[in-house]
């Protein structure tokens, strides 16, 4: 019995002796994250300011910046490793589970999807900051590009999309230039007076001061009928910088043109 308890007692003695060993090294680690961390973040907001400064491209400034800061982390982490003393071991590991290695690659494989998604958006700019894309079933306006996935706001909600899935699929951009499109349709009692109708319309579009008409084509066009309805398809241009993604103003140009139609006794359906 006193064999056992003198075995348990050394035991503890050379765990402790162990924990005393590595704690220092944890604590220089530790320091090494954080410091890493710091100096990453603040890399990445100088960079961020003079790219964008230098590039006047702000989707692409913010991604390499983003890159950058992301590569400092992985050279701390790094280094982190080295002071611990696992870098033998992570040698080890790499070289000789073969299969561990790759159940590793395909579960980190959709990040590394989304990051070369990311760096082909990056270069290939189907879209900038501000403009209205659509994709996925989604629509709004494009925040910001991360090394992972793009932000988009819409109705006062962010989403973030993986940028794989706007590689894979359809991206419809809303913007030409820096103008968004906008269009809504109108029924019309059928044997209406049209041509007066397609005439009020177009009035009521020049008159919108947010409504661009140089350059761009407004319309107004009787798109077909449906039983006893003319359908009529609006189409207009305005800034991107025009609150359009909550909305608000193609609802007062609807409005405004069902006011003037009703105005001069048409009957909308």
């Amino acid at each position: 019995m006193e064999d056992f308890l003198r075995d348990i007692v050394v035991h503890i003695e050379s765990y402790y002796q162990s924990l005393v060993d590595i704690t220092p090294k944890l604590l220089l680690a530790i320091l090494i994250v954080l410091i890493s961390w710091f100096i990453a973040s603040r890399v990445k907001v100088f960079s961020d300011r003079r790219l964008k400064q230098k590039m006047h491209d702000p989707l692409l400034a913010a991604f390499i910046a983003n890159l950058i800061k992301a590569v400092l982390i992985v050279i701390g982490l790094l280094f982190m490793f080295r002071v611990i003393g696992l870098t033998g071991v992570a040698q080890s590991v790499l070289a000789g589970a073969g299969i561990s290695a790759f159940i590793i690659g395909f579960a980190l494989k959709d990040i590394g999807e989304n990051f070369l998604a990311g760096i082909l958006l990056a270069f290939k700019r189907p879209f900038s900051v501000g403009d209205i894309i659509e994709s996925n079933g989604v629509k709004g306006k494009v925040v910001a590009l991360n090394l992972r996935d793009t932000q988009i706001k819409s109705d006062s909600k962010n989403i973030y999309i993986p940028n794989a899935l706007l590689i894979k699929n359809t991206l419809i951009n809303f913007n030409s230039e820096g103008f968004l499109l906008q269009d809504f349709t109108i029924g019309l009692e059928y044997g209406s007076d049209y041509r007066k109708a397609i005439e009020v319309i177009t009035n009521v579009i020049k008159e919108d001061s947010e409504i661009v008409d140089k350059g761009y084509s407004n319309s107004a066009v009787v798109a077909g009928i449906t039983g006893n309805t003319v359908q009529v398809i609006i189409r207009y241009w305005v800034k991107t910088d025009v609150s359009v993604s909550d909305g608000k103003h193609r609802s007062e140009v609807v409005i405004k043109v069902s006011e003037a139609l009703k105005a001069e006794g048409f009957i909308i359906k």
